[in-house]
């Protein structure tokens, strides 16, 4: 467990079935699996083309993974009858799929990779919500969807990410409304900047500087960056029982970018 954590070893032990994490290979898809095992979950993750053998490898039997374009609807309702089929129920889906976004100011986007954004993140979202909402009705599991702190308080160059992302959160809402009398909890985490990959990404693609960084960090009241096990503990909680009358809320976990 990790250091000041405060779940316990058995939070998922009373959850039947297993955990569906897409994004599972990513940074926080990879932390958020791993802490939902060490809460005692199985988990079921999906990648989209490398699949994570040292994650694998790693966790054990705790872990399966598939294969998934979040944007194929059939083969996300393949893989939740899978599921079903050998675990007997889906207790939680968490969201945490797409790749990275590169900063562009919204004039120098075109429609057609506005469009294909848009496709990834709110219709692959949706697809995979579509798939699992049977499984979670019968399990009165939860939804938790990772976005951005973008969509509180918008940066420069990342209206690619955050637009479509401010569509999921919209969903997201809509589904805690009508779907809170099936016992389902649906909430939203908001990543700011991370240690873990994305300011390594920014730099290397050349969408900021190390002192563009500097002046984001000073931006944040904590000055500083957070990391992929911060965006996880949120998730699981959110996911857990200890969050029973949690829904249709968002937490953005920025380091107080967004006061």
């Amino acid at each position: 467990m990790a250091p000041g954590s405060a779940l316990s070893e058995n939070e998922f032990d009373t959850h039947s079935g297993i955990a569906l994490v897409t994004g599972g290979s990513g940074g926080i898809g990879a932390a958020i699996v791993r802490l939902l095992v060490q809460a005692g979950s199985r988990v079921a993750l999906t990648y989209r083309s490398r699949r994570p053998e040292s994650l694998l490898a790693e966790l054990g039997d705790h872990v399966e993974a598939h294969q998934l374009d979040v944007t194929n609807a059939a083969r996300s309702s393949e893989i939740v009858a899978d599921l079903l089929s050998r675990h007997g129920a889906v207790h939680t889906l968490v969201h945490a799929a797409g790749p990275h976004v590169p900063l562009s100011y919204l004039s120098t986007v075109t429609p057609a990779q506005f469009e294909e954004q848009i496709r990834n993140d709110l219709v692959g979202y949706f697809a995979v919500v579509h798939a699992a909402l049977p499984a979670l009705r019968d399990s009165h599991g939860s939804i938790t969807v990772v976005t951005t702190a973008a969509t509180r308080r918008y940066p420069a160059r990342d209206g690619l990410s955050a637009a479509p992302k401010g569509g999921v959160e919209a969903l997201s809402r809509g589904i805690a409304l009508e779907e809170g009398r099936f016992g389902i909890r649906v909430n939203c985490v908001g990543p700011g900047m991370l240690t873990d990959g994305m300011a390594e990404r920014l730099i290397a693609n050349g969408d900021m500087s190390e002192r563009a960084l500097d002046v984001a960090r000073e931006n944040i009241p904590l000055r500083r960056f957070g990391t992929a096990e911060d965006i996880a503990q949120v998730v699981v909680f959110l996911a857990s029982d200890r969050a029973q009358f949690i829904s249709g809320q968002k937490i953005d976990v920025d380091g107080g970018y967004g006061v």
